[in-house]
């Protein structure tokens, strides 16, 4: 029997909050900052290089990444191909600030006009440039602002500079979705992931 296929969820607050479906049957490693979600791991996603490698399947980072000044994100991809076995793959998740602009001019909106409502509530454009405000003010913590941001092709440049070189991006709903792998992925890794046949 093959081993269990482990991923590291990188600051998704708590396992309450559902993986997506390709990531059913894998052992679920959560990685946060913030104590208060019982993580598996407290840890700063800048310090990745402090944990043993490689011991990863994948690393999946949703809503994440924009926490981080611009020019920390090169370390925290980094980190995240440092825990990553060889034929592993990098799984984010952002808002698309492309998108987000666009949506602002055609409808006329201003910075405290809702954008879009989610589970949590309604989303201003200012929860989505700079973080979710409620949050911030419940928390007090900085480290829920947003500190940069992506388009598509912001993303892959980033991702690729990372070291990895066969990218999978996609938009919708003012986010961009990028799989990026160390190695061409497979046939049952493209059909997990609806991904296109090489």
């Amino acid at each position: 029997m093959a081993p269990m296929k482990r991923v590291l969820n990188v600051g998704g607050n708590s396992k309450a909050i559902g993986l997506p479906a390709p990531y059913a049957g894998w052992q679920q490693v959560l990685l946060d900052i913030d104590p208060g979600g019982a993580p598996d791991i407290v840890c700063d996603a800048r310090e990745l290089h402090s944990l043993p490698a490689p011991q990863f399947d994948a690393v999946y980072c949703s809503h994440n990444l924009e926490h981080f000044h611009r020019h920390e994100v090169p370390r925290v991809l980094q980190g995240f191909v440092h825990v990553l076995r060889p034929d592993g793959f990098i799984h984010l998740r952002v808002p698309d600030l492309g998108a987000v602009m666009r949506e602002v001019q055609s409808r006329g909106l201003d910075l405290e006009d809702v954008l879009y409502t989610s589970d949590a509530g309604p989303i201003t454009v200012l929860d989505v440039l700079y973080g979710y405000g409620p949050e911030i003010e419940r928390s007090g913590q900085a480290y829920f602002a947003h500190k940069t941001g992506f388009t598509a092709r912001s993303l892959a440049r980033v991702v690729k500079q990372a070291g990895l070189r066969h990218l999978f991006v996609a938009t919708a709903s003012f986010e961009v979705m990028c799989l990026a792998f160390l190695k061409e992925p497979d046939p049952p890794t493209r059909q997990a992931f609806g991904l296109p046949a090489a």
